[in-house]
């Protein structure tokens, strides 16, 4: 049974000791273990990857001591496997204006094709309230009146309703690296507006319009800790247009049609669990 254990907190001595001394004395593989310290901020993080043996502590049994470790050395552990439960992935969509790729995600899990749970839908804007009342999902608003999120209520939800995966559909706030370390491991899963590596940030289409490119398209990636997307791709696709075709249809085409459908693929991929995030990477799995 695979168990992602993160630890964040602030950096001191010999923090991963007693955590990767509990997991090995009980038979646990370690198949990937990362540690960051971030000087300036005097915080320390730590991402674990192993096979926990069938026999002995159950999840829950582990999840409890890790937190009492946490407890005795001021870090904030968690303990997370898709394995632990016999249920479909419960997601927390976090959404901001555009209603298109959440809405995607609803009507998927409604239609059966993909197979999760919406457990919950956050927002630094009101815009997609309605959508989540429309499909029986509770709507929390986490930003303030200008649209700036309170990231640690946030964090307080994933936890309130047992999220497996976080979803940024169309989610217009970069996420603080405290969070992005607390649910590491292949568990936030990006909606960008453009083709990556080529156009980042916060205006794809119009970079691209600009460098008169006639192929657009959107990308689905895993978000980790303090790095780029590079290597955490899930899924992109693409769409082209006739020369002199007005941004603004370029945007309509792509926000209303092209990118719901490939966050819907970049997570059913996920959810299917035909792809993990091992070492930053993307793999391919094979579980026959």
């Amino acid at each position: 049974m695979q168990v992602i254990i993160t630890a964040v907190g602030p950096d001191n001595r010999g923090l991963a000791d007693p955590i990767v001394h509990h997991v090995t004395t009980c038979g646990a593989n370690i198949h990937e273990i990362q540690m960051y310290d971030r000087d300036s901020a005097h915080l320390f993080a730590m991402l674990m990857r192993i096979e926990w043996p069938g026999s002995g502590e159950t999840i829950a049994e582990l999840r409890e001591r890790l937190s009492q470790i946490g407890r005795e050395t001021g870090l904030t552990i968690r303990t997370w496997s898709r394995d632990e439960h016999q249920r479909p992935p419960r997601l927390a969509i976090c959404t901001t204006y555009r209603s298109e790729a959440p809405l995607a995600l609803l009507r998927a899990i409604r239609d059966g094709t993909l197979k999760a749970t919406p457990a919950v839908m956050l927002g630094n804007r009101p815009a997609c309230r309605g959508i989540a009342e429309q499909f029986g999902v509770d709507f929390h608003l986490v930003g303030d009146g200008g649209g700036n999120p309170d990231n640690d209520r946030m964090e307080q939800l994933f936890d309130e309703y047992d999220v497996d995966y976080i979803v940024l559909a169309r989610y217009m706030r970069i996420l603080p690296p405290g969070t992005c370390w607390r649910f590491a491991g292949g568990r936030i899963i990006n909606l960008h507006h453009g083709l990556l590596p080529p156009f980042p940030g916060f205006r794809p289409y119009e970079d691209a319009h600009v460098h008169h490119m006639l192929t657009y398209g959107a990308t689905v990636h895993f978000i980790i800790p303090e790095l780029d997307a590079g290597n955490q791709i899930i899924h992109q696709a693409t769409f082209t247009v006739f020369p002199g075709t007005p941004l603004e249809e370029i945007k309509r085409q792509g926000e209303s049609d092209h990118e719901p459908s490939c966050l819907l693929e970049g997570v059913r991929r996920v959810v299917d669990r035909q792809v993990e995030l091992h070492f930053h990477r993307v793999v391919r799995v094979d579980r026959e």
